[in-house]
């Protein structure tokens, strides 16, 4: 009689049933439930057995295990379930840009990297932060959009000059997995660029646009510091699908990085979070801990205006040192607490972009009107 409820039990169990359960399962980067956020793709059940697909829309290999565990304990408290078993892959799509433009081919999304002032570690963490995406399955390139002070080349450890196969564009730089491009690969480090704003923005266009990205999931743009030229260059002519926003704790940085938020709230380029870097002081001879800038700032502005607070980091002087040596704290310690911080910024700011609405432009065919 047992064996006889037991499989009337079984029998009846439902996908509704199992994913009602895995709605008890908040996903903390989604920052809500799996079947909410549309990343329960199949669920089959065979008998006591479930097998259920998972599939995020943002690159999360750091974060399977805890996923998994989560989906099988949600699931495996139903009455009827013997084992769990779950299948994780990642699938990322473009998301919706600025009203006026459309997607570059083979990027999928932009995300900008920007601060308010210089002197914040802007562009040790976009180096950083595309690296995370990249440790976490994404394939991702580095735009250097600082024209008048690259740093990107000597971060990443590149010397020497992009190859061009057709005389036109250019091939992007390659450095631990990462497509990269800046125009100081163009031209000698110590070279200053006495440009005025017209030529600055072109050369922005141009480095975008004539450089062979080779199928982008995110192209992260390292801004140079400020609301001027480059900054109106992106908002009016470049595909950008999120922002972050870098800031240390400091009332002058907050106050610059405001303007940075306010200049993306206008353009409506969303927000993916706001980065608080040099966050505290840890001393390398006794661990002792210091907030010598300052104290959560970076969440206080989060909270104020109603955007993701994506992580705070450490001033320590070995970021500095691996920036500087050309290789960045991701690849040169990955499993530091640093190295930890960055990917979960990565994770979260990932997460954020794939609920956004998503971008129909490849969809869409070309029209063209010939004479004939």
């Amino acid at each position: 009689m047992a064996n006889v409820m037991q499989e009337t039990t079984m029998a009846e169990l439902t996908r509704e049933q199992v994913e009602a359960a895995i709605k008890n399962y908040i996903e903390p980067h989604l920052e809500t439930d799996l079947v909410s956020a549309k990343s329960i793709k199949d669920v089959a059940i065979d008998g006591g057995k479930v097998k259920v697909d998972v599939s995020l829309g943002f690159p999360a290999k750091g974060a399977h295990a805890a996923i998994i565990a989560g989906v099988k304990s949600a699931v495996e408290a139903l009455d009827g379930v013997d084992v769990c078993d779950v299948d994780m892959s990642t699938k990322v799509v473009a998301h919706s840009v600025q009203k006026s433009l459309k997607p570059i081919d083979n990027v999928k999304n932009i995300i900008a990297v920007a601060s308010g002032k210089g002197g914040v570690g802007k562009s040790t963490t976009a180096v950083n932060l595309a690296l995370a995406l990249s440790a976490e399955g994404a394939r991702v390139g580095v735009l250097d959009a600082d024209i008048y002070g690259p740093s990107q080349p000597r971060m990443l450890g590149i010397s020497g000059k992009p190859e061009s196969k057709d005389g036109n564009t250019l091939e992007p730089m390659m450095s631990y997995h990462l497509q990269a491009m800046s125009i100081g690969f163009l031209i000698d480090e110590e070279t200053p660029m006495i440009w005025r704003g017209p030529m600055v923005t072109q050369a922005l266009e141009q480095l975008l646009n004539d450089t062979n990205w080779d199928e982008l999931d995110y192209l992260v743009i390292d801004l140079p510091p400020g609301t001027g030229d480059t900054q109106l260059t992106l908002a009016q002519k470049v595909p950008v699908s999120g922002a972050i926003i870098v800031t240390t704790p400091q009332d002058i940085a907050l106050l610059d990085a405001r303007k940075g938020f306010k200049m993306f709230e206008k353009v409506e380029v969303p927000i993916l979070g706001i980065v608080e870097n040099m966050s505290i002081h840890i001393c390398s001879q006794c661990g002792h801990e210091e907030h010598i800038f300052g104290e959560g700032g970076g969440n206080r502005m989060a909270e104020e205006y109603g955007v993701n607070f994506l992580g705070a980091l450490p001033l320590e002087t070995r970021i500095r040192e691996e920036t500087d040596t050309g290789k960045p704290t991701v690849v040169a310690e990955p499993e530091s607490r640093p190295s930890m911080i960055y990917r979960e910024i990565a994770r979260k700011a990932a997460a954020k972009l794939s609920r956004q609405a998503k971008s129909y432009a490849s969809k869409f065919p070309n029209i063209v009107i010939q004479n004939n």
